[in-house]
């Protein structure tokens, strides 16, 4: 059986990386506005000097999460993200430090989906989301033609039919 899997061969668009940068950094920034919110409002009611601190750990925590989320990560994951659709299964492999493999058995599927939030739609791409009975999957940053062509092959596999609205 090993023989007859291939490892996946498809790379995401090469606008990946961009599109998760902007998306952990709006992250981020929500996150330190809240943290801002909340020392002012320490400051404002004078609370005590613990709480100040809970906000120098946090944003600290945050910053280096940032480093971590906008800088290194979106680069690793558009490396080493990679799909496949054969008529038998979805082959998904990701993963920089720990390979994860999924292979999907077209039988199982049973919705395929395509998406595009603000970001996506800024470049141009679309995200394929895969559910089964029991688990989601997901292709994330395709352009559109590709995310259209594969979302219609894996429909025909899994003999998905088409619902009108």
């Amino acid at each position: 059986m090993e023989d007859d899997i291939q490892v996946p061969t498809q790379r995401l668009a090469d606008t990946t990386v961009p599109v998760l940068r902007w998306g952990a950094a709006i992250g981020h920034v929500i996150m330190l506005m809240i943290l801002g919110i909340f020392f002012a409002v320490s400051l404002y009611f004078s609370w005590w000097a613990w709480t100040r601190w809970i906000t120098y750990w946090g944003a600290g925590l945050t910053l280096i999460s940032a480093v971590w989320s906008i800088g290194l990560r979106p680069v690793y994951f558009h490396k080493h993200f990679r799909y496949e659709v054969t008529d038998e299964f979805l082959h998904i492999k990701s993963g920089a430090f720990h390979e994860h493999y999924e292979l999907i058995p077209m039988s199982k599927i049973q919705a395929v989906s395509t998406n595009q939030g603000p970001i996506l739609r800024r470049y141009g791409l679309y995200s394929l989301e895969i559910e089964t009975m029991g688990s989601s999957h997901g292709i994330p940053a395709l352009p559109k033609e590709v995310a259209i062509e594969v979302r219609n092959q894996i429909a025909r596999c899994a003999k998905i039919k088409e619902v009108d609205e």
